[in-house]
């Protein structure tokens, strides 16, 4: 925020220039152990984690920069001394090894004088020379398998060494990745997914770095597929392409996308930052994205079929099949054991336990300036922009934000329903109808259909949510009336293929499949069933469940459409485009999609909070990781006491400010981060924490939190107020900056019936608000002994470690249902 921008000079001239004096051991190892929490959270304990490893293990020669994953291994991490960590600060962290970029409302020559004075006493450091790019060949082909405790599904990836980012080839690699398989004219969709049906989806692209690149094809197939035969469908994939060639129509279809992507990389303050950033540092141009739109509109057919040739076609790579643990056998053929060091699960937190140490004793750096720290400036308020709001003859509401900074719109259409009118019987029902009217109209097949939108630049996708089902898009503001267009097409005139809905159904599946391979998604989904009862629908998956989604047929599709009406949608749109050309192009659609909503809404009671006295606890054998879910039933979003309390929140989880984050992560090194929030909804949603933390400090991290959640109201104080109040203003400055953040206004306005100027009205609330409204929201919602905690961690090491936490301790399997009384005494 604005107020905040010398102070942030100065604080990042401080740890940019001067950090270094102030680390200590015991800094170092409690940051050892955030790192570390991050790659258990972003590798061992993900599906899939693994691969990137193995990939840059074979791919790049032992003394290339790329052969190992930047976050590295544990026993490296650990290994790491605080003369290390000054070596290399020494080494990169001086003025001439970096860039500065400020975008925002600023004075252009008080900024120089300000820059000048926080950043240009740092020294300029060693000279840092540029590296060269250090492409690899390869002088065979590698194969290697891995049998992985998180996933369910068998996935092949093949990956081809290319060139580095702003490589001229770089441009043509990456439309031939889309070539090869975005969309249903693609070869890898048209014969590993349609033809052969081996997966839900086949995707190839160019990922390019500053020294090297690598092309990648990756496949994620269906359950139990063995991935020989994905690899011969790979093969015929690529003949195919070889014998068609390049569609002009195709390229100028994905080329029309890649220019609304260079606009929409840039919608932001943050965003132009990093290009310009990235642009600079890495190419020495921070005005190059110009070049890109030229370079990526140069491309020509023949220049697509010259880099396949060059770079792919009878070239080596290294071929990765991960396979579910136990199934080796649908590995490739030929294929061997892929080396990984797999970190042990330990039971006792007392081995890595590290803590704040003492402060560190230094002299401060003479400088001619005074470094004290800048006061703030005036504060911020956020100012609503003008939203505009009319009615169709259809009866669709329609509300807008006009933003011409960029030559881009975004819009939704949210219909009301979504998954709460699904039967319970047969959760998913809307999440497949969703699916369906992107597959065709009754003019266009799928792929025209695809096609058509595709040549305009544009995206169009549908998704549902817990209480409304969402039809999204976004193009060129040129291209608006066309698009809705297509959209007036997609629904008035679904076409329901039977051919189709199958393939859906099937990707459907598998997603599903996938989804028991993941820990949070497994946390989450057993919270909302303990939280809203079997009985009601949120207690139900969005997405279904495998028996749901098998009872599914292409008449409850039709059936759940004809329900849905125009009178109760409601139309938002954001950008280049005033409220007199939108009704011009929203015409055909007023006049063809005219009727009357007929489901009926259903009505459900939240069950007693009975089932709160437990912890229920899920085992996922040799978790590195532990996910904690603990919340309970809080409120509506239309309830007045809602936003009090999630400004009462902000303190506790909201962010890496709150306490969760700084005691769990920065203090103990327990975890990557911990956070706590709330369900926006109609009906009541939850208050909930949730974060993942090292195995063996699963009981210390809920002792934590459980005494925070205890005493939270007791200790708040006047100081915490002023932060809050302060927080969430600040946050304003830039939380509606991006096209999609405005649309997320116009959604509140409309789905809950808040006023145009409601951001400004809920800042005023919050500055009067006392001391003691925070203490009676926080005692009447977040009351720890209602709270119901879900914990998905490893059982060997932590299930008795669990019971010491003093509540009655329940197993469950992954999909929430109560295990048999066992040797360990939980059911």
């Amino acid at each position: 925020p604005k107020d905040a921008f010398e102070k942030i000079l100065w604080i990042d001239s401080d740890r940019f220039g001067y950090m270094i004096n102030t680390v200590t051991e015991a800094a170092l190892e409690r940051e050892k152990q955030v790192v570390k929490n991050e790659k258990r959270q972003r590798v061992d304990n993900a599906p899939y984690g693994y691969t990137s490893e193995i990939i840059r293990k074979n791919l790049y020669p032992e003394d290339h920069p790329y052969n190992w994953t930047v976050i590295g291994q544990l026993p490296d991490l650990q290994s790491a001394t605080i003369d290390d960590v000054k070596e290399f600060y020494a080494q990169y962290y001086g003025a001439g090894n970096a860039s500065l970029v400020i975008v925002g409302d600023i004075d252009i020559k008080e900024t120089k004088g300000l820059v000048e004075k926080w950043f240009g006493e740092i020294p300029k450091g060693p000279e840092v020379s540029e590296m060269q790019p250090m492409p690899v060949t390869l002088s065979e082909s590698k194969s290697l398998y891995f049998e992985d405790n998180f996933a369910k599904l068998p996935e092949l990836r093949m990956v081809f060494p290319t060139v580095e980012e702003y490589h001229k080839d770089s441009y043509a690699l990456n439309i031939l990745g889309r070539l090869l398989s975005e969309g249903k004219k693609s070869p890898f969709y048209q014969v590993i997914v349609e033809e052969e049906k081996l997966a839900p989806e086949a995707n190839s692209y160019q990922s390019s770095n500053e020294l090297a690149g690598e092309f990648v094809f990756r496949i994620r197939a269906n359950e139990g597929v063995d991935l020989d035969a994905v690899k011969s469908a790979v093969y015929k994939a690529l003949n195919r392409f070889e014998e068609n060639g390049v569609d002009e129509q195709d390229l100028k279809r994905i080329q029309a996308g890649l220019e609304t992507d260079l606009y929409q990389n840039i919608e932001t303050v943050l965003d132009k930052a990093f290009q310009l950033a990235r642009d600079n540092e890495f190419n020495g141009d921070p005005g190059y994205i110009t070049k890109t739109a030229e370079l990526t509109n140069a491309v020509t057919a023949a220049d697509v079929k010259r880099v396949y040739d060059q770079y792919i076609k009878d070239r080596h790579f290294v071929m990765t099949s991960v396979v579910p643990k136990g199934n080796a056998d649908l590995a490739v053929s030929g294929a061997e054991e892929a080396e990984v060091w797999i970190e042990e699960v330990k039971k006792d937190v007392a081995s890595e336990e590290v803590g704040q140490g003492e402060e560190a004793v230094y002299e401060k750096t003479p400088s001619k300036y005074d470094r004290s720290e800048p006061e703030f400036g005036e504060l911020p308020l956020f100012e609503s922009p003008a939203v505009w709001n009319t009615e169709l003859s259809n009866g669709m509401a329609v509300y807008g934000i006009e933003n011409n900074e960029l030559p881009l719109v975004e819009f939704e259409i949210r219909i009301p329903g979504g998954h709460f009118i699904d039967p319970i019987d047969k959760s998913g029902l809307a999440h497949l109808t969703g699916e369906m009217l992107l597959q065709g109209t009754q003019n266009k097949t799928p792929a025209e259909l695809e096609e058509a939108i595709g040549l305009l630049g544009a995206s169009l996708n549908i998704s549902v949510r817990a209480e409304d089902l969402y039809l999204r898009g976004s193009c060129l503001s040129t291209n608006f009336d066309k698009l809705m267009d297509l959209v007036t097409e997609v629904l008035t005139e679904p076409r329901w293929d039977a051919k189709e809905f199958d393939r859906v159904k099937k990707a459907s599946v598998s997603e599903l499949k996938g989804r028991e391979a993941d820990p949070r998604a497994i946390a989450f989904l057993n919270f909302d069933k303990l939280t809203y009862g079997e009985g009601h629908i949120l207690g139900t998956p969005i997405q279904g469940t495998l028996e749901s989604t098998a009872t599914i047929t292409l008449d409850d599709v039709n059936a759940y459409y004809g329900s849905l009406g125009s009178d109760n949608a409601v139309f938002h749109l954001v950008g280049a485009t005033g409220q007199q050309e939108a009704k011009a192009a929203l015409s055909a659609l007023s006049e063809k999609w005219n009727k009357k909503a007929s489901y009926k809404q259903p009505e459900y009671s939240l069950p007693e909070t009975a089932k709160s006295e437990s912890l229920y606890f899920i085992d996922v054998p040799n978790a590195k990781q532990s996910v904690l879910l603990i919340g309970k039933q809080a409120l509506p979003a239309t309830d007045p006491q809602y936003d009090n309390l999630s400004f009462a929140n902000e303190i506790l989880g909201g962010g890496s400010s709150g306490m969760l984050f700084q005691t769990l992560r920065i203090e103990k090194g327990y975890t990557y981060g911990v956070y706590s929030g709330l369900y926006e909804r109609e009906v009541t949603g939850p208050f909930f924490v949730n974060g993942s933390v090292r195995a063996n400090a699963t009981l210390a991290s809920l002792e934590i939190i459980k005494d925070m959640l205890e005493n939270y109201g007791s200790e708040f104080t006047e100081e915490d107020v002023f932060l809050t109040q302060n927080k969430v203003v600040k946050q304003n400055t830039r939380a509606y900056e991006s096209l999609g953040a405005k649309l997320g206004i116009l959604q509140n306005i409309s789905k809950f019936g808040y006023p145009k100027n409601y951001v400004e009205q809920d800042q005023k609330e919050l500055m009067a608000m006392t001391l003691e409204d925070f203490k009676k929201v926080i005692a009447a919602q977040m009351q720890e002994e209602d709270m119901i905690y879900v914990v998905v961690g490893d059982k060997a090491t932590q299930w008795d470690e669990v019971k010491k936490l003093g509540r009655p301790v329940v197993e469950l399997d992954i999909y929430g249902e109560m295990m048999e009384l066992n040797s360990s005494g939980g059911k």
